[in-house]
């Protein structure tokens, strides 16, 4: 394995652990702030710490930090709004259904394989737009599911929490949101675009928090720690990695699967950190989720020979 390889998997994979390792500090962030005002926060300290690396890169190339041209500086903002208006939609969702979970049940193990099943939804979704679904992704959707109800109803509808539900949403929210980056991410600057959407979701959870949210300076300040971990760690540092990780690397597949062992970490975070660990059959729902994911992002070879 060439150096490059090696950078651009270590990169994927550390991406994948601050991301899963997030699912605790949303968790534990749930526990003195409502959603609105943790997205609103996270979102903005992820703006904010994604500035010097955009001030950084335009020194570097001698690019401006705006583009001079009208139409791309347009296009620009136009992007990242829509980009960051769905993920306002996700990531409330998201924090929203995590704080509907009981105490006692493993909530990051369960919301992040719940939500990694956007990479299931992701090619359903497209072929929404015409986008060509192959088999094995039809596959994927059927032991999904069948991973989906040994994690959540096994044990009948006692063992489906409202929280399960609305992570769901989310997931699904979260595929159309990542459709819309895809949709722009070759016309415009990645990083630029992050920072916008970044923004976006911060501005509109701030307006949402002031009208249904009244959060105390102290919750916040208790709080505090945990959404700096999600907006300069998981928010900023993880996106910075992936740019790192899908540059370098010549196979977006296996760049895909490294990403997608951030329901692993998440999992594997709330054993280690909140020590909730998950019954064997709920175990066992994880792994025939986790196989889903991995079977959806295989290429298929039209060539017999190979």
């Amino acid at each position: 394995m060439n150096k490059r390889k090696i950078i651009s998997n270590i990169a994927l994979l550390t991406a994948a652990l601050v991301w899963g390792f997030a699912f605790v500090s949303q968790e534990q962030a749930a526990k003195y702030v409502d959603s609105f005002t943790v997205n609103a926060l996270r979102s903005l300290v992820a703006t904010v710490a994604l500035l010097p690396l955009i001030l950084f890169r335009a020194k570097k190339s001698s690019v401006p930090v705006l583009e001079k041209n009208k139409k791309d500086r347009r296009l620009m903002f136009t992007s990242g709004i829509m980009c960051g208006t769905l993920l306002c939609i996700s990531s409330n969702l998201q924090q929203f259904g995590i704080s509907l979970y009981p105490d006692d049940a493993a909530i990051s193990a369960r919301s992040g394989f719940i939500t990694a099943l956007y990479v299931v939804l992701v090619p359903i979704c497209g072929a929404i737009f015409k986008r060509k679904v192959s088999f094995t992704v039809w596959i994927s959707v059927v032991v999904a599911t069948i991973g989906l109800y040994l994690l959540c109803g096994s044990s009948g509808l006692s063992g489906i929490y409202l929280g399960d539900l609305v992570v769901l949403c989310c997931a699904l929210s979260f595929s159309f949101q990542i459709l819309c980056v895809d949709h722009f991410i070759d016309r415009v600057d990645s990083v630029k675009l992050s920072a916008i959407q970044f923004l976006t979701c911060g501005i509109l959870s701030l307006v949402l928090m002031f009208i249904f949210e009244r959060p105390s300076i102290e919750s916040i300040i208790l709080s505090a720690r945990y959404i700096l971990y999600l907006g300069v760690v998981s928010s900023a540092v993880g996106y910075t990695l992936q740019i790192i990780g899908q540059k370098y690397s010549d196979n977006p597949t296996v760049a895909s699967i490294l990403m997608s062992l951030e329901s692993v970490f998440a999992a594997l975070g709330g054993w280690l950190l909140l020590n909730k660990s998950l019954s064997f059959v709920e175990i066992l729902g994880c792994i025939v989720m986790f196989a889903a994911i991995v079977l959806a992002q295989l290429p298929i070879k039209s060539n017999k020979k190979a």
